[in-house]
């Protein structure tokens, strides 16, 4: 039996034991490897080329959404079920499009984490009731006329979004530089460009930005 190898990738302990709990319960499934930020999870996915990652969608440095756009692009034989408490139309649209194939609540971890693990080591997709709602409504609406010119203006780089986050998170200059592999000159000059972009002038407007766009939690 080929064993199915799986990533944890969540910042809160008592979340990473009871995930662990529940996978080492199924036969022929392991734990490669455990993540405590979205930056590790992307490195370590990278390194150890796991089957599924089971993510949390509000980790730090890299928000989990993030990190799946980025292991989806190195791998895309690696699935991802998101771990969220975030249900809403917008939230599960933008799991999705960042390329996880499912997305459960915490609240459901015990009932459905194993079901959507399994689905998605199958390369299926896997809804719970919920998601599937706002999924097929999606599809009864009709299409909106499409973006304004303000949203496409507005529309974020992946390195764009990595500095908000990490700005917003209260990281100084230096810091962003350190864990973006960049020097302080250009962070500052990213930061410039940025605010300029969002037509915001104060790093609490980007807080405010941030949490509304989901790159932190509240």
């Amino acid at each position: 039996m080929k064993r199915l190898r799986i990533l944890i990738a969540d910042d809160h302990e008592v979340v990473r034991q009871g995930a662990r709990a529940l996978i080492e319960r199924e036969p022929g499934w392991e734990i490669c490897a455990v993540a405590q930020d979205g930056r590790q999870a992307v490195e370590l996915a990278r390194e150890l080329a796991p089957d599924v990652v089971v993510m949390d969608a509000g980790m730090p440095l890299l928000n989990g959404l993030e990190a799946t756009r980025q292991i989806r692009r190195d791998r895309q034989e690696t699935e991802v079920v998101i771990f969220s408490g975030d249900e809403t139309d917008a939230f599960v649209q933008r799991a999705f499009e960042a390329g996880a194939r499912s997305l459960i609540a915490k609240t459901q971890a015990a009932e459905e984490l194993v079901a959507a693990i399994r689905a998605v080591s199958e390369h299926k997709s896997y809804f719970t009731p919920q998601v599937s709602r706002v999924v097929f409504a999606r599809f009864e609406r009709p299409r909106a006329a499409g973006e304004s010119a303000a949203e496409r203006r507005q529309r974020l780089t992946p390195r764009e979004r990595e500095l908000t986050q990490l700005l917003a998170e209260g990281r100084s200059n230096k810091e962003a530089a350190e864990v973006l592999g960049i020097s302080v000159r250009t962070v500052e000059t990213h930061r410039a460009a940025l605010l300029r972009k969002l037509g915001i002038t104060s790093v609490a407007e980007l807080v405010r930005y941030a949490v509304k766009n989901g790159l932190i939690r509240p």
